[in-house]
């Protein structure tokens, strides 16, 4: 028991203890699987290296605003650590996940996993073609960082008198991010299909399921009802926490398109080379004449898109005013999110650890 934990390192700290816990529980047990697997276990243990641990400050966020403001001398327990913990775990099965699916060489500044599975193919020298060893393989490595998921935040409630509401809503948000990821490739493909006008709309469907619940929302929630929250308060955490979660994704397809490689650890325009329909694009696409946009769309989703083409587009996004119109949005979002903690019945100190918890997902490089 580490007691009172507030700061953002002791938060860090404290995931990051858990996490190398639940880890070697699971070296010991996997022993029975053999050497083969090893590659796999380590794998999964290097996927959970490094991060900002956003989910999990959200997650103890939303059972500090509500425990605190029954009993300001509450203390954090095993169960909020161990669900902490866990939607980090899910996170990396995400990312994993992702990267598959984005072709991404590289996770924050190193190899993405089905990259290093891949060179652990060639250096082990076993036959056959490396490439689709390593894909297949991150697949099953985020099916297993998703059971692991599952094994940790079920241990952490254990005979908690809250079990069912933490089991429903992460129930849910399992639910929600795999049909907005599924919603998002399917973007890439059914955007000709449909009406130019719906695409903004379509787009922020996908961020709404694919990132805000999962990345704020719900974690919040999650730590919210350890603590008991009642309807009030989970509304008003709610409230709060899907408007940041929408800044938050669209933050992130700014900095898909405009980000610094140094600092985000991925390519400058990597979002453009995948072909993401953001409503970043969506808004650039409304404010072009038909010639201009099939130029666009021509160019999105190439995987070769040279650094000037990559400029080109860049440019276009800016001349349109989509990027000054996303960047509004996400001002509007945080007023809305602002607005709804206004007369809350939680931890005022919370409160504040949420606006500064929302500043951050919002304004920033990386």
């Amino acid at each position: 028991m580490l007691g009172v934990v507030s700061s953002p390192a002791q938060i860090v700290e404290a995931v990051a203890s858990r996490l190398e816990q639940f880890v070697e529980r699971m070296r010991t047990e996997s022993t029975e699987y053999g050497p083969d697997a090893v590659a796999l276990i380590d794998a999964a243990a290097d996927t959970l290296v490094g991060g900002k641990r956003l989910r999990a400050r959200f997650c103890h966020a939303g059972w500090h605003a509500v425990a605190r403001a029954a009993d300001r001398h509450a203390t954090e327990g095993e169960a909020l650590w161990n669900t902490c913990a866990a939607l980090e775990i899910f996170q990396s099965a995400a990312l994993v996940h992702d990267d598959i699916i984005d072709n991404s060489d590289t996770r924050r500044g190193r190899p993405a996993a089905h990259r290093a599975l891949e060179s652990a193919h060639r250096s082990a020298g076993w036959s056959g073609d490396a490439e689709a060893f390593g894909r297949a393989s991150a697949v099953l490595l985020g099916d297993l960082l998703v059971a692991w998921s599952d094994d940790l935040v079920e241990s952490a409630i254990t005979d908690h008198a809250h079990a069912a509401d933490v089991r429903r809503e992460y129930a849910r948000m399992r639910r929600d991010v795999t049909v907005g990821q599924y919603l998002d490739i399917a973007e890439e493909s059914a955007w000709r299909v449909n009406d130019d006008a719906e695409h903004a709309h379509r787009a922020l469907r996908v961020a709404s399921l694919k990132s805000a619940r999962y990345s704020i929302e719900q974690p919040l929630v999650l730590g919210a009802s350890l603590a008991g929250a009642d309807a009030s308060q989970l509304t008003a955490l709610r409230s709060f926490g899907h408007p940041v979660g929408m800044a938050f994704q669209l933050r992130d397809d700014v900095l898909g398109v405009f980000g610094d490689e140094s600092v985000t650890g991925k390519p400058a325009g990597d979002d453009l080379r995948e072909g993401k329909r953001t409503v970043l694009i969506a808004l650039t696409r409304e404010a072009l004449d038909r010639p201009a946009r099939g130029v666009v769309d021509e160019m999105l989703g190439d995987p070769e898109l040279e650094p000037r083409q990559v400029e080109y587009l860049q440019a276009t996004i800016r001349d349109t005013g989509a990027l000054d119109r996303v960047e509004a949005m996400i001002a509007d979002y945080a007023r809305e999110a602002d607005r709804a903690l206004v007369g809350a019945r939680l931890d005022n100190a919370a409160v504040s650890g949420l606006r500064d918890l929302a500043r951050a997902a919002t304004v920033r490089t990386a």
